[in-house]
């Protein structure tokens, strides 16, 4: 039934959208598909809408981060990269920008990736002190006494262990569980709620434990730049306490891609997804075993008054049957 509605779905816009293409306005476009869950979904959203409303033969590159951008700088492909995290990219990003071979034209997630240290929301409503550190760290028993921490070797468990050190976690009799795998740490989270028991751990998004679960940020502060910085060194000397900032997360597109059509990116310019609406959109994927170009047309389908918005007359006129 999906695979039908997916068809239909495809099939209401299809006309006018090959009508369009005719006129030459879009051409060829490549695209990246990260290999990760909600890029692959922004990919086929962005790839529907460019064919059936821009006219656009859209290629897509399945990719990653670093070849992607090493791909850009070497052969001035693809024409664009979307959910490019950029904390991940090192300096060379920032060189090609420099160069003027790429151009940012979107945070296609906003505010961007999420981290932090999160409690269940019913939690919270029976207890609002834990809605703070300080509170969680006062009343140890509410929590369950156990924070759920990264596995070894994952960016996120070095500051998580400057931030244990720096606030003094386990003196308030809190143990640290360092998880042997992101499975088990997603599993703990999803064994505590569906039994209404007491969670306390770090998490990331947008993912779908954050799309299916009711938590709560954990408020550690406010967002140091530079303690946070500090706190990615795991020989820090002296950690401090910094709550965690939003990850930057990109569109961007080559300076000729913008130069040629600049109707396409002034699109992907607007395209931007909320990253809680991202965590909830991967949730359906996986409660409904759907693929990537399946949660794009259920995206579409129910939120039309958002994507409608992203887009010029043409496409609209081209995309009517839909809107």
């Amino acid at each position: 039934m999906r695979k039908l509605a997916v068809s239909t779905f495809i099939g209401a816009a299809m006309l006018p959208a090959a009508a369009f293409a005719q006129d030459g306005e879009c051409g060829e476009v490549s695209i990246t598909e990260m290999n990760w869950a909600s890029a692959a979904i922004v990919t086929q959203v962005a790839n529907f809408i460019m064919e059936q409303g821009y006219g656009c033969d859209v290629t897509i590159v399945p990719s990653d981060t670093v070849p992607a951008v090493t791909s850009v700088a070497e052969n001035g492909e693809p024409d664009i990269i979307t959910e490019l995290w950029l904390n991940s990219t090192g300096e060379v990003y920032n060189r090609l920008e420099s160069e003027g071979k790429v151009e940012r034209v979107a945070q296609v997630l906003d505010p961007g990736g999420v981290e932090g240290w999160w409690v269940p929301t019913y939690l919270v409503e029976q207890h609002p002190e834990l809605a703070t550190i300080e509170g969680v760290m006062n009343n140890p028993e509410l929590i369950g006494g156990m924070f759920n921490n990264c596995p070894d070797g994952w960016g996120c468990r070095i500051v998580n262990d400057n931030l244990i050190r720096a606030l003094d976690l386990e003196a308030s009799g809190i143990e640290v569980f360092n998880h042997g795998s992101g499975e088990t740490l997603a599993t703990s989270m999803a064994s505590a709620i569906e039994n209404e028991e007491p969670w306390f751990g770090y998490y990331w998004g947008p993912t779908v434990p954050l799309g299916k679960y009711d938590m709560t940020r954990v408020d550690l502060g406010e967002v140091q730049t530079d303690v946070h910085a500090a706190n990615q060194n795991q020989d820090a000397a002296d950690p401090g306490v910094s709550d965690f900032p939003a990850a930057p997360v990109l569109t961007s597109v080559t300076s000729d891609f913008r130069t040629q059509n600049p109707a396409v990116a002034d699109f992907l310019s607007n395209m931007t997804f909320q990253t809680d609406t991202m965590s909830s959109l991967l949730a359906w994927q996986d409660e409904n075993n759907a693929s990537a170009e399946e949660a794009a047309v259920y995206f579409l389908q129910n939120n039309t008054e958002a994507w409608s918005g992203w887009i010029n007359d043409a496409a609209r006129q081209n995309l009517s049957g839909l809107l």
